[in-house]
């Protein structure tokens, strides 16, 4: 299946159905009166969230969705039938943006949540609804209303625990493979992930966080070199950072503040959030440059630094057990905000 994080939809909702004039005709029955009914309401344009989805590859080729107009009313005071809503499932993180893509409608974070983008017209009245005491005999029906129509951007944000970032080739996919059971493409060179990947890491029984790889950066991401900064907001969401560095590279407190500085260019809560400093490759290097490197990096970032071959897994147990306990808490924390807002509520 190929990923797409981004779509260009048209959606329209359902005229609302006509009002009609009738007059009531029976045998015997000199003065029957009107009996027009009014026209059905037409069918809304639907968003839902939900779970097997990760991708937004079904609207490269389904770009237009329309739902149906109400049906319109009928003698003997038949109303219309309404029209049944058109539901567009999309994965949990989308976000819908307006044709500007700067106005954002809706961010569907949650399995289930739901949002009415479109809402359809409403039934046009028949003339049975203008009869009255003084008009015993009216003539007048109404049009359905318009439904409502747009262009709109559709925006996936991966939901995802912790976030891989680095400069290519720091060995991202292959911490991702050696952790989880996802399986990207692994490589020598530069930007072999085009995409972002997604992993479940089990600590055990009871215990796991989803791990997001994206693309590589590198300077000037934040203006579009290279891959540009495009796939970072795969990792907005996740609750902590985890910065890898290849330690065979001897610039390396310059290769973290490149990082950090286009992490901070893209969103200031991004580069706010908490990280782990790894230093990938160690199965390359000597004792005595693993603790130099790590004391370097310890100080220019201020965060835990952690010692990790990808290759021979050296390093990896601890690093996940720290993950683990970071996500824990996380979630604890988010859980206590719920419950605060639902009191407050």
């Amino acid at each position: 299946m190929k990923f797409l994080d981004q779509a260009k939809i048209y959606v329209r909702s359902g005229d609302g159905g006509d009002g009609v004039i009738a007059f009531r005709r029976e045998k015997y029955i000199e003065f029957g009166g009107p009996d027009g009914g009014n026209g059905g309401r037409g069918g809304d344009v639907v968003f839902r969230a939900v779970e097997n989805l990760n991708t937004l590859i079904d609207f490269r080729y389904t770009q237009h969705f329309r739902a149906r107009k109400g049906g319109n009313g009928a003698g003997s005071d038949r109303t219309g039938a309404a029209s049944p809503n058109v539901v567009i499932d999309v994965p949990i993180g989308t976000q819908i943006f307006d044709e500007d893509r700067e106005t954002m409608l809706a961010d569907l974070d949650r399995p289930g949540m739901e949002i009415t983008l479109c809402r359809g017209g409403d039934g046009g009245f028949g003339n049975a609804h203008y009869k009255t005491s003084t008009n015993r005999a009216p003539r007048r029906a109404d049009k359905g209303w318009p439904g409502e129509e747009r262009w709109v951007w559709l925006r996936l944000k991966l939901i995802a625990d912790v976030g891989l970032v680095g400069l290519p080739n720091a060995g991202k996919s292959t911490l991702l493979s050696v952790c989880s059971r996802a399986r990207p493409k692994i490589a020598d060179y530069p930007f072999t992930t085009l995409h972002p990947q997604l992993g479940v890491v089990r600590i055990n029984a009871t215990e796991e966080f989803v791990i997001a790889d994206i693309p590589g950066l590198i300077e000037g991401a934040s203006e579009g070199a290279g891959l540009g900064d495009r796939f970072l907001g795969h990792v907005e969401r996740c609750a902590m950072l985890v910065h890898l560095l290849d330690g065979t590279q001897s610039r390396l407190v310059a290769h973290y503040r490149l990082i950090r500085k286009e992490l901070a260019a893209y969103d200031e809560g991004l580069a706010t959030k908490p990280e782990f400093v790894v230093l990938n490759k160690c199965d390359a290097l000597t004792p005595a440059q693993i603790k130099a490197k790590t004391r370097a990096l310890a100080k220019a970032s201020g965060a835990p630094v952690f010692p990790l071959s990808g290759v021979t897994r050296d390093g990896l147990p601890e690093l996940l057990r720290a993950v683990q306990d970071r996500v824990n808490a996380a979630r604890e924390n988010a859980a206590q905000d719920v419950m605060r807002d639902d009191l407050h509520a």
